[in-house]
């Protein structure tokens, strides 16, 4: 096991970089609802602006998946730590350079094009990033404290959706609305160059997996990791697959769909909706670690179908809660969000467990990342298309049948919190 000194600089490192590369990636979802659509698709209607906007943040979804395969290959291949330096510096160039892109009243149809270009790196970045940190920690935990100190890197999430919805925020309501989107959303994207340099400051003084670093050294590194994963592993990817699939929805529907369905549906303020969202960060920040440690004394399983179950039975409430009114938005997203933290808290030492070391980036990446392109990336885009034509209680469904869907798959998943990493 890795000495005690040695695994609280990595599960830093791993939380500080994951909160940076989330930061960046939120950070555009937010701007999305509440900016691009006017700067950047000013020739539509509003809803056709609001769904040109959301596309384009669909579009970092999926290069997740592309960016998971080329860093797991060679994250299997040659190691985690170099992995998580160039996913870092990829994601901060990309958004400091989204906080410089001229509006499409400077140069016309280029600004939506170099938008959806760099949300490509964007997803391309952190489609590398989740694997890499979620084993380094898992893979320098001993067997007993996997899930608690797999959660870290998961506390990035929050952690970057607060520091970025906080963000803006604070600008939208210190600044008058023509200042805020003449330059004052792009601060938040220009501060990643600074927040860039403190993660590769701590990340480069980790050690690498310890584990990986045995198979590597013994001559067993696979020669092509996502061709293994699906030649030996099919049953784990579909589960996962499934198991993965409501809690992305879930966590874009609640954090990002819900900006512009409070502020252009019911009219609410937008610092009202924007306060829920950083709300229910601040409360993931301690329920994520709580839910991960609970299940290494009583398995992964029983915690992940808790909360599968949970979420499907809080949709009706959400949207109930919700349209009472601007007061009760922050409870109704904390509130649904509670079944989110209980499945995705637990899933980076679950999706760990379920492949061997030398295929292991490749496998948990292939999972976390391929499923997010059709189950969180299009959410938003589903979700306002579902309002304008049937209303909430379509929207309302729709999450439903994905919390059943992953319902299912954590019926049928192994319990793999004693199973030895090695």
């Amino acid at each position: 096991m890795t000495p005690p000194n040695q695994l609280r600089r990595v599960v830093l490192a791993s939380f500080v970089g994951t909160t940076i590369e989330w930061y960046d990636f939120f950070l555009y979802g937010t701007a999305a609802a509440l900016v691009f659509n006017r700067l950047f698709f000013p020739k539509l209607d509003p809803l056709a602006g609001t769904l040109s906007a959301y596309a384009t943040f669909a579009v970092g979804f999926v290069a997740r998946p592309l960016g998971g395969a080329m860093f797991g290959h060679y994250g299997d291949r040659i190691g985690r730590k170099a992995m998580l330096v160039w996913s870092l510096v990829i994601m901060g160039i990309a958004s400091a350079l989204i906080g410089l892109l001229p509006g499409y009243d400077r140069i016309g149809i280029a600004a939506p094009a170099a938008l959806v270009v760099l949300r490509f790196l964007q997803g391309f970045g952190v489609g590398g990033e989740w694997g890499g940190a979620v084993l380094l920690a898992v893979e320098h935990s001993g067997d007993d404290r996997r899930g608690f100190h797999g959660s870290w890197p998961q506390m990035g999430v929050p952690a970057g959706l607060l520091l970025s919805t906080g963000l803006i925020t604070a600008l939208s309501a210190w600044l008058p609305e023509s200042s805020f989107l003449a330059w004052g959303w792009r601060v938040p994207f220009l501060l990643s160059i600074v927040l860039v340099g403190i993660g590769l400051f701590v990340r480069l003084r980790v050690l690498e997996s310890p584990i990986f670093a045995a198979v590597r050294e013994g001559g067993r590194a696979s020669r092509a990791p996502l061709l293994d994963v699906f030649r030996n592993h099919p049953r784990q990817v579909l589960i996962g697959a499934g198991m993965r699939f409501a809690q992305n929805v879930l966590f874009y529907v609640y954090t990002v769909f819900v900006l512009s369905y409070g502020e252009k549906t019911l009219g609410y303020p937008r610092s009202a909706v924007l306060s829920g969202v950083v709300l229910s960060a601040v409360v993931g920040l301690f329920a994520i670690p709580f839910w991960s440690h609970l299940t290494d004394r009583v398995g992964r399983r029983p915690i992940y179908i808790a909360g599968a179950l949970l979420s499907l039975l809080a949709v009706f409430p959400f949207f109930w809660l919700f349209a009472k009114g601007p007061g009760f938005v922050a409870l109704a997203i904390v509130v649904a969000m509670i079944g989110h933290d209980m499945m995705y808290g637990p899933m980076a030492a679950y999706f760990s467990e379920l492949f061997g070391t030398n295929v292991r980036y490749s496998g948990s990446s292939l999972v976390y990342q391929f499923t997010s392109v059709f189950s969180g990336g299009l959410a938003p885009l589903i979700a306002t298309w579902l309002l304008s034509r049937h209303g909430w209680e379509a929207v309302a469904l729709y999450l439903i049948a994905c919390c059943t869907i992953t319902l299912v798959a954590a019926w049928f998943a192994p319990e793999t919190h004693r199973a030895a990493l090695e």
